[in-house]
């Protein structure tokens, strides 16, 4: 019988105690370590590139880097028209320069931006700044407004502009909280009878009322000049935008819920000596954040709320909520007519309708037009209508809908990537509508629609070009797991694949259009900075060299990308990593990335660095890998994305248990010794794997793994699972918790105490359930100061000790799996 360890209880382990075992890595490879894959990334591998972005001139290239090996990364810069090595830019130099997001006029001639607070407007031609404010409140948000003539931003949730001719600020909004004060007349009856008797008996009362009403008939008048005082009780304001014309100020009015139970993670080790709470977030169900449209009408002084009781489906109901619907009584036996009668007196029950958010205004160039994006609540429905502010009506241009829930590139939860054609009559947007993200038109007058792209692939990114005349997109058009940037004319038509090399590229443009700065990876060598042409094929000159001679000494593996036929005849795509020359029916490990929505079988440098070391030193031990793209992934259009609507646990485990089949059915890897890892979703997915499949899986690491939906986030959960209470079936069916007397292999868990995303209560509940249920062969590490994503190396190679370990002891010739004695007590 395995000895039971509770780990996160004894944090005086010995250090021999969890040695890895002896490496024997491939002839002519530098050996790797758990100790050294793990250790802080900046010192050994190298820190790559980020947050690229062209200075205004156009001849130089910012970015983050870290070459010095320091604890941050630091701005630097490189000239793109000469051969020059990149140089940190000073602090100095920093103070001066302008930031690098801000928005443009509509000819590019000058950029208004906030800087630390404050707001500054761009000459692009001269190069001159002008500070718009100066003040210890901060101003925010921006933009050009009254068709460039002003600039506004918001100020203390108040929307003001500037007139750069005359230096003028004018407040164009007044929103107050609370309730609009009374004007002095009583309510009560009462209280009125007695004002009337005072005023009527008293000469002196009369003469100080008139007075009073003759003084508020003056400020009434001087008022005038002033915004409107709009009071918005406890709601707080948000996206504050001025019409083009400066007729309308639009906002969305924001009401919190009413207080609700915050879970709360105790810190246990502290600078004070005291366990600190940290308060995080409501679980799923709790009741969300409300919003409206608000429009302020200048020329009338009026302010109204958008409706939208006319969209159409607003009142159309999830279709998981019929499986709930009690089955209807059998009618008792009466005469037709009486039937009738009856049925006629029965109350209808009253419709429901859903909740919105809207997005927008969005204005037209011209500033003629205006349309918004309106969501769902619950993410179902994504409408897109044309905003009428003089009469309050929206008219339908667009509906997407999805009984799973919207989502994919270029959508995402908000407004999604969305604009103006250049003849001010067309919006362009990204849709599903095909099952794939594409590009779209519409029409506000005609309604008609056009699709600029199609095919089996995804639009992952579109910009229109500065003279209005390209798009820029980014697209996996050649293989899933590729990137490259395309041009594509206005109107549509063919792709035309500007960078070649296969990886991922993410390209910026230069202000003039002529050339890009492009961050590039491949599999196996980490992000580094081009410069090349905006042409088809231009040859790309590299900027940047980041790993270092102790990283590039080991020859890291370019994994296969393969594809698994999946049960239900789907292509699941995965990477393979194997040995040179594998052993028969030797070990094999799966991998299952994190994050749900997310893509790692692809031909780039994986976000999971750490873990993609760990599969070359996993290789060099003999074990074959797989790195599994399942279904939820990201890359593989809307089917892919949504497969998990409603059953986490169903194909997104059948992907792994298929690929642990083609494992030993054609890469003659021993089906008795097939382990599972991954870490949050894919914590999640190992202990499903380990309960449920339990004679796939002879063992499994689940680190800071989801146990029990109904305690995680709103914003995912409900999308995937609706709420708890309306789709009680869904949680049962997908929350590991409740298969955990399935377990038979050996299982690792690994879980941050302070992890503000999945909660440490999470695996303390599911170690409890454990307990119960007389389980012996698992162990529970625990990590003092690690929130959901490690930060200290000590804590990565701590945790990787252990799973190499349940591995080596679990997997490998006389292990458990193979009827040998268990050495690692698991």
């Amino acid at each position: 019988m395995h000895q039971l360890r509770f780990l996160g209880l004894l944090l005086a382990v010995s250090a021999p105690a969890l040695a890895q075992m002896p490496a024997a890595p491939s002839a002519g490879l530098a050996p790797l370590t758990v100790e050294k894959i793990m250790r802080d990334q900046a010192q050994w591998l190298g820190t790559a590139p980020s947050n690229v972005y062209w200075g205004e001139d156009g001849r130089t290239i910012y970015f983050n880097w870290n070459p010095e090996k320091n604890r941050r990364d630091s701005l630097y810069q490189v000239a793109a028209g000469s051969a020059g090595a990149p140089r940190k830019v000073s602090p100095r130099e920093q103070r001066e320069l302008p930031a690098s997001s801000g928005e443009y006029d509509q000819a590019y001639t000058r950029k208004v931006y906030e800087k630390e607070g404050d707001i500054y407007l761009l000459d692009l031609k001269t190069r001159k700044v002008r500070r718009v404010t100066n003040t210890a409140e901060r101003e925010t948000d921006p933009t050009f407004a009254m068709r460039g003539r002003m600039v506004s931003y918001v100020r203390a949730q108040n929307l003001y502009t500037w007139d750069p001719v005359t230096g003028e600020t004018t407040q164009r909004t007044d929103f107050r909280k609370g309730s609009k004060p009374a004007n002095g007349q009583p309510t009560d009856k009462s209280e009125r009878f007695l004002r009337a008797q005072q005023l009527a008996l008293f000469d002196v009362i009369r003469q100080k009322d008139q007075d009073r009403l003759a003084r508020e008939r003056q400020q009434k008048a001087l008022a005038r000049l002033r915004p409107k005082a709009i009071w918005i009780g406890q709601q707080s304001i948000d996206n504050l935008q001025l019409s083009p014309d400066g007729r309308y100020v639009t906002y969305t009015l924001v009401q919190e819920p009413a207080s609700e139970k915050v879970a709360l993670v105790p810190s246990f080790v502290t600078a004070s000596g005291f366990t600190e709470d940290i308060s995080t977030r409501t679980k799923v169900g709790a009741p969300q954040t409300a919003y409206e449209l608000g429009v302020y009408d200048l020329a009338r002084d009026t302010t109204f709320v958008l409706g939208y009781r006319e969209l159409k489906g607003l009142d159309e109901q999830p279709a998981y909520r019929k499986e709930y619907q009690l089955p209807a009584k059998a009618p008792m036996p009466a005469d037709s007519a009486k039937a009738a009668a009856t049925k006629a007196s029965q109350p209808k029950p009253a419709t429901e309708l859903r909740r919105v958010q809207p997005f927008g205004p969005f204005w037209s160039e011209d500033g003629q037009r205006a349309f918004l994006v309106v969501r769902s609540a619950d993410n179902k429905d994504r409408w897109i209508v044309a905003l009428t502010p003089v009469s309050q009506k929206i008219t339908l241009l667009d509906r997407q809908r999805d009984e799973a829930w919207i989502n994919g590139p270029g959508i995402g939860y908000g407004a999604g990537n969305v604009g103006w054609m250049p003849d001010n009559r067309r919006i362009w947007f990204q849709s599903e509508e095909t099952g794939y993200s594409h590009l779209y038109t519409v029409d506000v007058t005609s309604g008609q629609k056009k699709a600029l792209t199609s095919g089996k692939f995804e639009v992952q990114k579109a910009e229109l070009s500065r003279d209005k005349k390209t798009w820029y997109l980014t697209a996996n058009a050649t293989h899933p797991g590729v990137q490259h940037f395309y041009h594509l004319p206005l109107e549509g038509g063919t792709l035309r694949q500007i960078t070649t090399r296969d990886g991922a590229n993410e390209a910026t443009v230069s202000p003039d259009g002529r050339q890009l700065a492009v961050r590039y990876s491949y599999t196996n060598k980490p992000w580094e900075l081009y410069l090349m042409d905006n042409k088809p094929g231009a040859k790309m000159r590299q900027l940047t060299h980041s790993t270092t001679p102790e990283f590039e000494s080991y020859a890291w593996r370019d994994p296969e990308i393969i594809t698994i036929k999946a049960r239900d005849g789907a292509d699941v795509y995965a990477r393979l990593y194997r040995p040179a020359n594998p052993t028969a029916q030797g070990p094999a490990v799966i991998f299952v990335h994190g994050a749900g929505y997310l893509q790692n079988a692809h031909k780039w440098w994986s976000q999971y660095s750490r873990e993609y070391m760990f599969h070359n030193l996993l290789v060099d031990k003999g074990y074959t890998v797989l790195d599994i793209d399942y279904r939820g992934s990201a890359g593989y259009g809307r089917d892919v994305r949504t497969g998990i609507y409603r059953y986490m646990g169903g194909k997104d485990l059948t992907d792994h248990v298929d690929g642990a089949k083609l494992l030993a059915e054609k890469y003659g890897v021993s089906a008795q010794r097939i382990g599972i890892y991954g870490g949050s979703y894919g914590g999640f997915i190992t202990l499903m794997a380990m309960f449920t499949q339990p004679d796939v899986f002879r063992a499994g690491a689940a680190l800071r793994s989801v146990t029990d939906w109904a305690h995680y986030n709103h914003g995912y959960t409900d999308n995937i699972l609706n709420e708890p209470y309306n789709d009680s079936v869904a949680y049962a069916r997908s929350s590991p918790i409740y298969y955990a007397n399935g377990l038979k292999g050996a299982l690792l868990m690994c879980h941050g105490m302070v992890d503000t995303n999945v909660h440490f209560q999470d695996i303390v509940r599911l170690s409890q359930r454990l307990i119960e249920l007389k389980k012996e062969n698992w162990e529970l590490a625990v990590y003092p100061v690690e929130d959901h994503g490690f930060v200290e190396p000590s804590s990565w190679t701590d945790e990787y000790k252990r799973i190499l370990k349940l591995f080596e002891t679990n997997l490998k010739p006389g292990s458990p799996a193979t009827g040998g004695a268990s050495s690692g007590g698991n």
